[in-house]
């Protein structure tokens, strides 16, 4: 099975690729499919990319049944 999370965008660089807030850890990913994610964005990441831009509210539902499969 494959999982993508959601994170929050840290730094930008120019070469599409960006440090994400990935639940206090910082991971370096691409941008390259998301090329209008910016510093603050919240994005799902998949293998390194990140593949869509979320809102925070489609951030904590996710994060929610993140959570409630981790307790089952």
């Amino acid at each position: 099975m494959c999982l993508a999370v959601p994170a929050r965008l840290d730094v930008c660089n120019d070469d599409q690729t960006a440090l994400a807030d990935l639940h206090g850890n910082r991971v370096e990913i691409s941008t390259a499919l998301v090329p209008d994610a910016t510093v603050g964005d919240w994005v799902l990441i998949h293998a390194g990319f990140a593949i869509q831009k979320l809102t925070e509210q489609e951030t904590n539902e996710i994060w929610s049944v993140l959570e409630e499969l981790e307790h089952e």
